[in-house]
């Protein structure tokens, strides 16, 4: 038997399918423990490894390849994910607190390093390890709607600042440790690194802008783009002697900008978490020692302890120096510690690097190890109690919003497009006929109620040739489509204008079509979609979110428009995309008539006080609205969101709910509020309002 599992640790097809295995089974098994998926994966490599069933061996060329490729990746992701435009807002604060959340940590840990005997270069190790953080709590400020505090929005860009620096502490060590230090050579590090980073940061940022200029919107090269582009930069900075995750790091905030929120990075960071992260982690587990892990935490506990406890009470300190030198609340101070706790993405990444160059010994990598279980469950755990009493800046419904028409005539080509210039339009692709009439109707009514038009738009598929049999099918089926559709804007009596694209794609002739039409409003029909092609090449609705000019109300409609009397539309923060959001909703029932509720779920403990402020706050803003329909604010206390929302949605017609895009740090699943609730509410209509680039 032993036998048999050795000849199968060596087989690379094999090692391959059996990491797909794990990777598909084993952190949802976890997640639902309430454990995070990675835990999963570091466990799964400690059984398949040498200490557990022996199928699986770190030292093979394959699995040093992947873990490579996963370490490299997870690094990328981690500069990809960094928001930096609300760096450039905040940069002062951000680079304070950046600083103080680096030195404190690391000053804490170089204490522990030499009360227990480390040598001066391994202290600075084990402190520059405290010193980063992975913004694992990201999605859950995301989905609590407080990305927008000032506190949240400086800790987001503070992670440039650390991880950087952690980054080159690490590669001084690394050169140190080699025999390579002195200050000469330490001056020619850092100037062969600081123009090596310019280099990726400056010159990979303009060729992607550059690239994706020239390539349009061929998202297959722009993928394969930014993957050259981050491993270029890993192998640069191995070539100037610095580790291959500075250069992933750098060139995830060099494609940042090139990329932006798009379609492109969704793919980038789909693939990374799916795969290449995941590969990394039970790489990890493989290498972990189980008799010695279980040794580090009995003989050396106090050390573990000691690390544990100095990264928490470092960062708490950091967070303590904010807090008093910009003015933040509690509240604000301790959701900044709770998002610059966990230790995953830059430090384990550089603890390995650490133990193999022999800077670190095995028992405070399996330290670092435990200081991520710990940081990886507690950070999340903290930042949702904080996170939920943060308060947002004020919105406002008169908000200026895009001014979506065309201001200059000369482009009208004749007086029928001067007519339809000024006017409220609605766009409506129309492909199902079974579909057609629901939607055709909404935008028929909004448009009525208007006084503007609707503008059923179909798009056959392009061909190479404009005579080709399949095109004229298309197009004469696009015709009867849009026959129907005119008669159903007339039983309504409004103004209609079909359209007609030929397009190579179908989202991007949505997106072209309402664009040249000046929509204020795209209507489309849904039907949810998670299969892996849609997650890694996207859908329709996907590059219509990110790509249209104009809101998009994505719907599912059991019922037609005109029998929708009741309408719920759940509200967490009072945001200016939440206030669009309840515009529409407002929109809706004076076309038919329809009552209003917001419903706003807040924790238990939530003290009547905090409930009426929110209340009074959201009146007011719900006064300057133009909508004759009064609106009920009805607040529930429960501690899950989405079993009240499910609850609820029973009572009404339809459901509104705002869409957002949902992002992951480091490549680990987080549940998604939103997502459980499409894939509940089965007794109502629902709609997904989206603002412009928010897929």
């Amino acid at each position: 038997m032993q036998q048999i599992l050795q000849e199968l640790s060596k087989s690379p097809l094999i090692a391959f399918t059996i990491l797909l295995l794990v990777i598909l089974v084993v952190p949802p098994i976890f997640e639902r423990l309430r454990l995070p998926g990675l835990v999963g994966l570091l466990a799964a490599g400690v059984v398949l490894g040498p200490d557990g069933l022996g199928i699986l061996d770190a030292e093979t060329e394959t699995m040093k390849l992947l873990s490579d490729i996963g370490k490299i990746y997870l690094m990328f992701v981690a500069g990809l994910e960094i928001d930096l435009e609300d760096f450039r807002k905040n940069k002062d604060r951000s680079l304070g607190f950046g600083i103080a959340t680096f030195l404190v940590p690391l000053i804490f840990g170089v204490m522990v390093g030499r009360l227990f005997g480390f040598g001066w270069n391994a202290s600075v190790l084990i402190g520059s390890l405290l010193a980063s953080h992975t913004l694992l709590g990201f999605p859950i400020v995301t989905r609590l709607g407080v990305t927008s505090n000032q506190a949240v929005t400086v800790t987001i860009g503070a992670t440039i600042f650390t991880d950087i620096a952690a980054l080159l502490v690490l590669a001084i060590c690394v050169s140190i440790s080699a025999g390579e230090f002195s200050a000469v050579s330490l001056t020619i590090q850092l100037g062969t690194l600081a123009i090596y980073s310019a280099i990726v940061l400056f010159g990979f940022d303009w060729a992607g802008k550059e690239y994706f200029r020239r390539t349009g919107d061929e998202q297959s090269n722009q993928f394969l783009f930014v993957l050259l582009a981050v491993f270029l930069a890993s192998v640069g900075a191995e070539i100037i002697n610095v580790d291959k995750i500075v250069g992933a790091f750098l060139a995830g905030l060099a494609v940042n900008d090139a990329v932006g929120h798009s379609p492109v990075e969704e793919k980038v960071e789909f693939v990374g978490s799916t795969l290449f992260i995941p590969f990394f982690f039970v790489g990890m587990g493989l290498l972990i020692d189980f008799s010695g892990f279980v040794s580090s935490l009995t003989t050396q506990l106090p050390l573990t302890i000691a690390i544990v406890t100095a990264l928490i009470l470092s960062k708490f300190l950091a967070a303590l120096v904010a807090k008093i030198l910009y003015g933040y609340n509690w509240n604000e101070a301790l959701t900044m510690w709770s998002l610059s706790l966990p230790q995953v993405a830059a430090t384990l990444a550089a603890a390995l690097v650490g133990k193999t160059a022999g800077i670190i010994t095995d028992a405070v990598f399996n330290t670092v190890i435990v200081l991520m279980l710990v940081t990886a469950i507690l950070g999340p755990i903290l930042t949702a109690k904080f996170g939920s009493k943060l308060t947002v800046p004020k919105a406002s419904l008169a908000e200026d919003s895009q001014n979506n028409e065309v201001e200059d005539e000369e482009f009208n080509l004749d007086s029928d497009s001067l007519i339809y210039n000024s006017l409220f339009k609605v766009v409506v692709p129309v492909y199902n006929p079974q579909t057609e009439r629901y939607l055709i109707e909404m935008g028929a009514l909004l448009a009525h109620h208007e006084k503007g038009i609707v503008v059923p738009l179909s798009i056959p598929k392009a061909h190479v040739h404009m005579d080709e049999p399949q095109l004229k099918f298309s197009i004469r089926r696009s015709k009867q489509l849009l026959q129907q559709a005119l008669k159903i804007s007339q039983e309504f009596q409004a103004q209609a204008k079909p359209v007609i694209r030929i397009d190579d794609d179908v989202a991007r002739g949505i997106s072209r079509a309402a664009r040249e039409q000046n929509a204020n409003l795209i209507v489309m029909g849904w039907s949810p979609n998670s299969s892996l092609q849609a997650r890694l090449f996207g859908n329709i609705i996907d590059n219509v979110f990110w790509s249209a000019h104009c809101p998009i109300a994505v719907m599912r409609l059991l019922d037609e428009p005109i029998n929708i009397h009741s309408v719920l539309v759940p509200v967490r923060n009072i945001t200016p995309e939440i206030l669009r959001a309840i515009q529409f909703a407002q929109l809706f029932a004076d076309t038919n008539d329809a009552s209003v509720t917001l419903l706003h779920v807040r924790p238990r403990k939530t003290s009547d006080q905090e409930i009426a402020l929110f209340e009074s706050e959201l009146s007011s803003y719900l006064a300057q609205s133009k909508s004759r329909k009064e609106v009920v604010i009805r607040t529930i206390r429960h501690d899950d969101v989405a079993k009240v929302i499910i609850k609820e949605a029973n009572s009404y017609d339809m459901v509104i709910l705002r869409s957002v895009h949902r992002r992951t740090a480091g490549g680990l699943a987080v549940s998604d509020v939103t997502n459980k609730l499409l894939s509940s509410i089965n007794n109502c209509s629902m709609v997904l309002f989206g603002e412009p680039h928010s897929g």
